[in-house]
């Protein structure tokens, strides 16, 4: 059995899995597993052949019970969390990927577990997972990105009854609230995660690249300075060699 806990693979088609692998602990993620997500992104972001990655957690029971608790009982291993946090901001690097990333949500998607996926682009879960942000029964608040994050997927109010309560809901809820894109029984996760990836990644890169950084920077823009990035960056798309041939192509096709 292979024990790195980040198991990384390239496969044709410009698609990447990335597998968290401890799953005797249901993927909580530690010191170890969060230095070889650090990596693992690093490479990603820097191969120009993979165009999408999908995220996904070993074994039957989760896709991760977030944060390993275990590492928090001692000061070195709770300073040496913070120091590395400042050093390595993992979940920054995520957000600041061109690259589409999707994360294939099974069984317990708890706490980092979560916020994980919430920083991925499109979320699909099985009917077996459940999402939850417990932090605040252990005396904590969730940090690694959960109290911005989830309020710019769900409702405010949903967002806050979650975080608030600490109660996990269903993969349909999470549906229902926006949280996930696409629900599919869970044998289905994982050939339904590859062909979104793959459809994904068979667009001319560029423009993949271009109308995501339209989305995640306007976003948090005034319309108008929204629509004016827009433009920008439609002219740029407009000028490469793939968006020429391919609206001659439509053209010629009508």
């Amino acid at each position: 059995m292979n024990d790195d806990p980040i198991l990384y693979e390239k496969t044709d088609g410009g698609v990447a899995w990335v597998t968290l692998n401890r799953p005797q602990v249901l993927n909580a993620i530690n010191m170890r597993m969060r230095d070889a997500l650090w990596e693992t992104m690093l490479a990603v972001r820097d191969d120009p052949d993979v165009r999408a990655v999908i995220f996904r957690g070993a074994g039957e029971r989760a896709f991760s019970a977030g944060a390993d608790i275990s590492e928090f009982g001692t000061a070195p291993s709770y300073a040496e969390a913070r120091r590395a946090r400042r050093q390595r901001d993992l979940w920054g690097l995520m957000l600041s990927l061109d690259k589409v990333l999707i994360a294939a949500v099974h069984g317990y998607a708890l706490g980092a577990g979560v916020e994980l996926p919430l920083c991925c682009d499109i979320r699909i879960a099985s009917e077996d997972a459940r999402l939850g942000l417990p932090e605040v029964s252990l005396g904590y608040i969730p940090s690694a990105g959960g109290t911005q994050t989830l309020p710019r997927h769900a409702p405010r109010g949903i967002a806050l009854q979650m975080i608030l309560t600490g109660d996990p809901i269903d993969a349909r809820t999470a549906h229902r609230y926006g949280l996930v894109q696409r629900v599919v029984p869970r044998e289905r996760l994982y050939p339904e995660a590859e062909a979104l990836a793959r459809k994904v990644a068979r667009h001319p890169a560029l423009a993949t690249r271009l109308a995501k950084r339209a989305v995640v920077e306007g976003i948090e823009l005034p319309l108008a300075h929204g629509l004016a990035l827009e433009a920008r960056l439609a002219a740029l798309a407009l000028a490469s060699p793939e968006a020429r041939a391919g609206l001659r192509a439509a053209v010629e096709g009508q």
